[in-house]
This record gives C-alpha cells, sequence and structure tokens, in this order.
C-alpha cells in the first residue's frame, strides 16, 4: 500500500472533495481520483461514493479512516525520527576496529563523544578478523590492512606506516640494527600474520625473513613483548605512537630499506544515506589523527 495514496484519502476526506484534495496536494482532481481509485482496488473496497457534484464516505471509508490516520501518523514520526540530523545524534553506532588500534585511538574519544550526544549508543567489536559489514548490520569499519577489492565504500583517513620499534632496555643490551642485514643479529616478536617483514629495498617491496623466540596471533601481545624487551617487532605506528611519544619504545629505521606504507580506512556499507552518528564520529577520528600528526 503507497503511503501517498493514504494521504490522497486523508486530504479528501478533509477538504470534502477532490478537486479541494487536489489544491491542498497541488496536483489536478483526475490525478486525486486515479489514487483513491488504486487505493480502493488495493483494499478491494469503495471508499467514497462520488457524483460529479460530491463525494461521501462510504462505511468501509469510515472503517478505514482511523487506519489511515495511524499510517500516515507513523510514517511522519519515523520518518523524523530517522532523517539524519546535523545537529541531532541518536541510535547506535555499530562498528568494529582492530583490538590494538580500537583501544589506543578508538576507546580515547568515547568519553567526550558520548558526554556531547546523550542520545548515542556505541556498539564496538574489537577484532583482528575482518568482518562482514552487511551481514552484521553494522554502520563501520576502521581497517590499516590493505584493503581486499568489494562493493564496500572506503575512504582513506590517515597515514599509518609500519615501522620497527624496540624498548629501551632491548636496545641498552643488544643495540639497533642500522641496516637490513644487521637484522640477521636480532631477535624479533613476529605477528602470525606478517611472518616475514615486508621492507622496501631499492623502490621494490621485499618480504624479508626474520628470527624470532615469540611468535604470537595478537597485536596486543605483540607489543606487550616488545615493551618487555623480548625483542625487535614490526607494528603500526598508530598502535605505539603513545609508546614512542614517551618513550616507552623507540624507533628503528634502517638506512638501507624504508617501511611499507599503510593507511587506516573508514569502510562503509554505502556512500548513500550515512546516519549523522557516522559522520559524527569519523568527524572526531580526523581530529584525533591531526592532533596526533602535530606532536
Amino acid at each position: 500500500m503507497q503511503i501517498d495514496d493514504v494521504r490522497v484519502f486523508l486530504a479528501v476526506v478533509a477538504t470534502g472533495s477532490l478537486s479541494a484534495a487536489g489544491r491542498q496536494l497541488g496536483v489536478g482532481p483526475m490525478q486525486i481520483s486515479r489514487r483513491i481509485a488504486a487505493l480502493e482496488a488495493q483494499l478491494q473496497v469503495r471508499l467514497f461514493q462520488r457524483t460529479t457534484r460530491s463525494v461521501s464516505m462510504t462505511a468501509e471509508g469510515e472503517a478505514f479512516l482511523s487506519y489511515a490516520t495511524t499510517m500516515v501518523d507513523a510514517a511522519d514520526s519515523a520518518q523524523q525520527e530517522l532523517r539524519p540530523s546535523p545537529t541531532r545524534v541518536t541510535g547506535t553506532l555499530r562498528m568494529t576496529a582492530p583490538s590494538v588500534f580500537g583501544q589506543a585511538i578508538v576507546m580515547p574519544l568515547l568519553p567526550g563523544l558520548l558526554e556531547a550526544h546523550p542520545e548515542l549508543r556505541v556498539d564496538l567489536d574489537l577484532s583482528d578478523r575482518v568482518v562482514d559489514l552487511v551481514g552484521q548490520g553494522l554502520d563501520l569499519a576502521l581497517r590499516v590492512a590493505t584493503l581486499a577489492d568489494s562493493d564496500l565504500i572506503a575512504r582513506r583517513l590517515a597515514a599509518n606506516p609500519r615501522i620497527i620499534c624496540a624498548s629501551p632496555d632491548y636496545v641498552s643490551r643488544f643495540g639497533q640494527p642500522a641496516t637490513v642485514a644487521a637484522l640477521a643479529s636480532h631477535v624479533c616478536v613476529i605477528l602470525q600474520a606478517v611472518p616475514k617483514w615486508p621492507l622496501i629495498i631499492n623502490g621494490v617491496l621485499v618480504r624479508h625473513q626474520v628470527q624470532g623466540r615469540v611468535v604470537t596471533s595478537s597485536v596486543d601481545a605483540a607489543r606487550a613483548a616488545t615493551l618487555q624487551g623480548l625483542g625487535l617487532a614490526m607494528l603500526t605506528y598508530l598502535d605505539v605512537h603513545e609508546h614512542l611519544r614517551t618513550g616507552a619504545l623507540v624507533r628503528i629505521d634502517l638506512a638501507d630499506a624504508a617501511m611499507e606504507s599503510l593507511a587506516v580506512w573508514a569502510v562503509t556499507p554505502s556512500r548513500l544515506f550515512a546516519p549523522t552518528r557516522v559522520k559524527v564520529f569519523l568527524a572526531e577520528l580526523e581530529k584525533a589523527f591531526s592532533r596526533i600528526a602535530a606532536r
């Protein structure tokens, strides 16, 4: 049932004629008549007795009137509730982010965001697995890994290069490598997802084998092991930026190799009708990236 046909029905009831209803809605009486006829055909009842001079409701029309009023009120309420507003942020922001990135970057944003928008709720899945946005009904995914081709909409938010880092304690005991070849004399903390370190040597991406005594599937565990002085690690900058700032970790640059440049991407199911809650959150996230870049 077309809600616009129901609105036409209510306009005819309110004005008492097809022509007056047409003037109210800005259309001709012939179009009003066709819309009423379509509604009657769908309901399989006659709603009005119509002559060239008058229009009156049938008993079925009177019975339908309360339903029609409820339907239009519900439709108007739904539009008012769901229509994005530039100032009012409501509903639940359902999103996913990599675990360590979410803890380091996303979680610090939530207190201010929730205080500024009392009607907002956040459902945050911190996971290093790739979550199905559409299947899980999510508004947004933040991703750091290289994106595979898909029908999803991806927007680059910030650079997030890989870096080699170590604790000051590790460096004081074992020194730090200056070249790719020197990595062979160092113990490394290895992520299962990146068993060979991607290094750009002479402009070419090379997967370089490193040796380590700690291998883990968790970025959080790899960072913890590095902080404990258990070896060098290759992590992304935003996962460790605060530890670099405080000196808990030190950055190690190789003279003959550059690091792979990754980025943070905001991935959404569609570019159309993005909820205000998504836009407001991404605006706060980009402010956070600007503050980190300015340090």
